[in-house]
């Protein structure tokens, strides 16, 4: 017998609401039935979970509430306005769990023999930074570093937004973007600063090597400092009267472009390389 969650001033509410908040440095808030599947198959470890009791007539909550009780964590039932307390968002959902948040791996986030990096300074929309995670991991970048002011991307907006990418893509928090571009430079990354007019075009620029793009706020951008400090200015070609576009649009953008080169073996679309010639047997 699951326990029974009946009034909102239960401790359990305020725990689940201040971790919400983002008040507890080593957890996260995981909302609706997707996130909370998505956790258990990239081992993140539960602590709790709370469903609605009407829920659980549903296949996959019953199938997923079963999963969660093989595996011995925790689940208590709460009723639609607990549950409404619980849960972050307007229209409840009918589960949310506590759960560890991924440990952070620098290694990881320059796997491979040409990472690619994306460092995202102070976007403050949770939903433009999950979309930057998902992204990311969708177009095979080996992680995302967010700094300055940025939306944190373990966030219950930016997990939703993200679909879980968050739970599996190497991420990493850091206060001061200087301190991002020296490490991401001490592992030999190339640094790529994305500007919305004046650099040069994003498909005259090779992105085979090891690179990390810089990826600027909503309105402002990448601050000077950031700019001066690239070795690289790109921008994405638009049409007039178009000024710029979305962060997280940009962010696709690159993403895509660096892997049109990299898994088509090519290099900028305006620098074509040298057809092979072969030489066949006499």
């Amino acid at each position: 017998m699951m326990k029974r969650i009946t009034s909102r001033q239960n401790p359990l509410v305020a725990r689940y609401r201040s971790i919400a908040r983002g008040e507890v440095a080593d957890l996260l808030l995981l909302d609706g039935p997707h996130l909370v599947a998505e956790a258990l198959a990239a081992g993140i470890r539960l602590h709790q979970v709370a469903v609605t009791a009407e829920a659980l007539g549903r296949p996959d909550l019953r199938a997923l509430v079963a999963r969660l009780t093989q595996d011995r964590i925790e689940t208590v039932t709460a009723t639609q306005p607990v549950m409404a307390a619980l849960s972050p968002v307007r229209s409840a959902s009918a589960i949310v769990a506590i759960a560890d948040r991924p440990a952070s791996d620098e290694a990881r986030l320059y796997a491979g023999a040409a990472p690619l990096l994306l460092i995202v300074s102070d976007v403050q929309d949770p939903g433009n930074v999950g979309a930057i995670v998902r992204v990311a991991e969708a177009g095979g970048a080996t992680g995302v570093v967010a700094v300055g002011t940025c939306a944190d991307p373990f966030g219950w907006k930016a997990l939703r937004g993200s679909m879980g990418s968050a739970l599996r893509l190497p991420l990493a928090i850091r206060e001061h973007a200087d301190q991002a571009v020296a490490q991401a430079r001490h592992r030999g990354c190339r640094i790529v600063a994305t500007v919305p007019r004046g650099g040069r075009s994003l498909f005259d620029v090779d992105l085979t090597s090891a690179v990390a793009v810089l990826i600027g706020g909503e309105g402002a951008g990448l601050p000077p400092s950031l700019v001066d400090a690239a070795d690289l200015r790109v921008t994405v070609p638009m049409e007039p009267p178009v000024e710029s576009l979305n962060t997280a649009v940009t962010a696709a953008l690159i993403v895509y472009e660096a892997r049109r080169q990299r898994t088509q073996n090519l290099g900028p679309r305006s620098e074509p390389r040298e057809p092979r010639t072969s030489n066949p047997e006499p």
